[in-house]
C-alpha cells in the first residue's frame, strides 16, 4: 500500500523527501502541500521524517552515514517508497534508525506502518519437537573411538599434572604432598598478562587550553556518533562518523558549533573541563560554545 503521493524531483539529485509545511522556497524540496499525505490528509512517515531531518539541519547523505541506511533507501521512505527496503522487517527497521538520528519517536511511527501495510508480523509457530522418523539402531559391534579418545586425553592430562606437579624439585615425592608448590614453579607472567596501563584522562590533555580561546574535545567512548563542527566563520572544521575509542579537538577564538547524532555516544571537554555525555543514546542535538565556556552557560 503506498502512501501519499510521489514528489518531484529536482536537478540536485535522484529524488527528494515532501516540502516541510512552512519552509516552501527553502531551496532544497518543492513546496508541494499534497507530497507525502497519510490517510486523511495527515502527513505520512517520510513527510514527517525529511521534516525532522530539515530540522536537525542534515542533509540525505549525513543521515545516511549515521544509519549505514544507503542514500537510495533514504530517499525512497522519505517518497513513501519502501519497495527498496527489501521487507517489513527491513523497512522498520530503517524506520527506527533514521528517527533516531533525526530526533523523532520511530516507534510511533513503526506503529504507524504496521497499520499501513498489514499490521506487525505474528508470533512464530512452535516448531516440532518429536522426532517421528524411523528408529536409528545402533551398531554395538562396531568400537567406540570417541570412549578411547576421551581416556587418552585423560592419561594426557593426568601426565602433564603430574609433570608440573614434580617440576623444581628434581624428583617426585620430595616434601609433603599437602605442602604448596614453591613459588619458583608458578608459570611467568608473559608481557601480555599485564594489565593495560591507564589512559591518560582527556580533560588533562586540554587543561592547558589558552583562555582567550575556545578549545572543544569529543571522545566517543561506547559507540560511534556522526559529527559535524564549525568555527566561529561558519568553516567546516570536521564532518564525519567518530567511531568508539577516536577523539578530535577543536579550537577557534571566537566559538566552536557541533551537531552530535548520537549524543549519548560522545563525551565533551570544553576549556579543560568535563562536560560529560552531550545527550542521551540516539539523541541529536546542536551546541556552540565560546571561549569563556562553561562558565557562561
Amino acid at each position: 500500500m503506498t502512501i501519499g503521493k510521489s514528489p518531484r524531483r529536482d536537478s540536485r539529485g535522484p529524488s527528494a523527501p515532501s516540502a516541510v509545511p512552512g519552509q516552501s522556497g527553502s531551496g532544497e524540496y518543492p513546496a508541494d502541500p499534497s507530497v507525502g499525505e497519510g490517510s486523511g490528509g495527515q502527513p505520512g512517515i517520510g513527510a514527517l521524517l525529511a521534516s525532522a531531518r530539515l530540522a536537525a539541519g542534515l542533509t540525505v547523505d549525513q543521515v545516511s552515514a549515521a544509519t549505514r541506511v544507503r542514500v537510495p533507501i533514504v530517499h525512497g521512505i522519505e517518497e513513501e517508497d519502501f519497495s527498496r527496503c527489501g521487507g517489513d522487517v527491513y523497512a522498520r527497521g530503517h524506520i527506527r534508525a533514521i528517527a533516531r538520528a533525526v530526533g523523532v519517536d520511530g516507534d510511533a511511527l513503526v506503529v504507524r506502518y504496521d497499520a499501513a501495510h498489514g499490521g506487525a508480523p505474528g508470533p512464530a509457530r512452535a516448531t516440532q519437537l518429536l522426532d517421528t522418523g524411523p528408529i536409528k539402531v545402533t551398531d554395538h559391534r562396531r568400537p567406540n573411538w570417541t570412549a578411547a579418545m576421551m581416556v587418552a586425553i585423560a592419561a594426557v592430562v593426568a601426565l602433564i599434572g603430574f609433570n608440573l606437579f614434580t617440576d623444581g624439585s628434581g624428583e617426585a615425592g620430595a616434601g609433603s604432598a599437602s605442602e604448596p608448590l614453591p613459588s619458583s614453579a608458578a608459570a611467568p607472567v608473559t608481557a601480555s598478562a599485564q594489565p593495560p596501563a591507564p589512559a591518560t584522562s582527556a580533560p588533562a590533555a586540554i587543561a592547558a587550553a589558552p583562555v582567550d580561546k575556545v578549545t572543544v574535545k569529543l571522545v566517543a567512548e561506547k559507540d560511534k556518533s556522526w559529527v559535524t563542527a564549525k568555527d566561529g566563520k561558519g568553516k567546516s572544521l570536521f564532518s564525519n562518523n567518530l567511531d568508539a575509542g577516536q577523539d578530535q579537538t577543536f579550537t577557534d577564538p571566537a566559538k566552536i558549533t557541533l551537531v552530535i547524532g548520537n549524543a549519548g555516544a560522545v563525551h565533551v571537554y570544553v576549556n579543560g573541563k568535563d562536560l560529560g555525555p552531550a545527550g542521551t543514546d540516539g539523541q541529536v542535538v546542536h551546541l556552540t560554545y565560546t571561549p569563556g565556556d562553561p562558565q557562561a552557560g
